[in-house]
């Protein structure tokens, strides 16, 4: 999908008002996540083809309501879990990446996010990377904050985050790679 659409206007407060309620439900589906960010950065000129995606997502939720977030008591099984992907150059306007993550605390989503990368990168491997460093911020704060609520055995030891890029993860081990990804440095 790109900014021009297929050039067929619509109502923007109409659309504006579509993306503000999907953005409302992405509090407990953090499957939409993704795509309500995406259809969130049309919203100055909106088209045709960018309505008929919003209403595909209603659509999709409509199907879909009896599925959510769900939380399970707390047990012995506590650890902060984190999943991260992207997608490379995935915008066609800018060629930009979107980077997402997502956590889970005792089987249920607790944090997600689905953001346009700052800059464009050169390979997956670096998307990747950049997405991963991003996720490993948030779980900083992540681990601080259950620290301070009492959730200390959730904290002990590493946290497990899932890439699924193995340059990625190969880069991420190994620190003399590092010489070879100057591009990532800078």
């Amino acid at each position: 999908m790109s900014r021009a659409g297929d050039g067929l206007p619509v109502n923007p407060t109409e659309y504006k008002r579509l993306v503000g309620n999907l953005l409302y439900a992405t509090a407990t589906r953090p499957d939409l996540m993704y795509v309500v960010c995406l259809l969130s950065r049309y919203m100055e000129n909106p088209t045709r083809q960018h309505m008929l995606a919003a209403k595909r997502v209603i659509r999709y939720l409509k199907g879909t309501l009896s599925m959510g977030v769900w939380y399970k008591r707390r047990n012995e099984e506590t650890k902060l879990l984190g999943y991260t992907n992207s997608n490379y150059a995935g915008d066609v306007d800018d060629w930009k990446s979107t980077s997402g993550y997502t956590f889970f605390l005792v089987g249920g989503v607790v944090s997600w996010a689905s953001k346009k990368q700052l800059v464009v990168t050169f390979s997956t491997t670096e998307v990747e990377f950049v997405v991963t460093s991003f996720c490993a911020a948030q779980c900083v704060w992540m681990r601080r904050v259950l620290e301070q609520i009492g959730w200390k055995k959730s904290v002990a030891g590493a946290t497990k985050m899932m890439c699924d890029n193995s340059s990625a993860i190969k880069l991420t081990k190994n620190p003399v790679l590092y010489g070879r990804s100057k591009h990532i440095d800078i």
